[in-house]
């Protein structure tokens, strides 16, 4: 009996919330918009992306030549070794080592740096984007804004993510990286 009395209670709980949602859904507007794109397809965006792309090219050309001529040294190294005497050949591979060790820290410092730039245009570009769409919400009195991933079907009316780009484009043309 007690049982069926808080089943009871909760199928109408939920009946009654179900029905006032309902009243309520012709005054509330939903929308959605696709983060990704935005960031990917805004002028500052593509700019930052080609920008870091572009740094990246030239330091992965860099990396590859200097590690080339760490391996011809070492090559070399190798071949002298039996005319070399042990003091010399500690030396020599020593040296080596060190100039290994201060390629893989510019390396890391490198790759980090470029990974520090990226956060920090993502984040300026994202610091850029909600005052713009919190005032598309506030005008076009937009109830809830969702990611399009977590969007199963949805007209493409409910789509600002174009408008918001237009936006966004118009206040940042341009993001400048260092």
């Amino acid at each position: 009996m007690k049982y069926f009395v808080k089943f009871f209670v909760v199928t109408s709980f939920l009946l009654l919330c179900t029905y006032s949602f309902a009243e309520d859904h012709d005054k509330q507007k939903i929308a959605y918009i696709d983060m990704t794109y935005i960031l990917n397809n805004s002028k500052a965006g593509k700019e930052a992306q080609e920008f870091l792309k572009k740094t990246l090219k030239s330091s992965q050309k860099e990396f590859a030549d200097r590690e080339k001529q760490l391996k011809k040294e070492e090559t070399d190294l190798l071949k002298q070794r039996s005319t070399l005497s042990e003091e010399e050949y500690k030396q020599k591979v020593t040296e080596l080592r060190g100039k290994v060790n201060k390629y893989q820290a510019q390396r890391k410092e490198i790759l980090d740096k470029l990974t520090t730039q990226r956060s920090e245009a993502r984040k300026k570009l994202l610091e850029k984007v909600n005052p713009i769409m919190e005032r598309y919400v506030r005008e076009n009195k937009i109830s809830f804004v969702l990611e399009k991933k977590f969007v199963l079907l949805g007209s493409t009316e409910s789509d600002i993510t174009k408008i918001i780009v237009n936006a966004l484009n118009d206040e940042l043309p341009s993001l400048s990286l260092k």
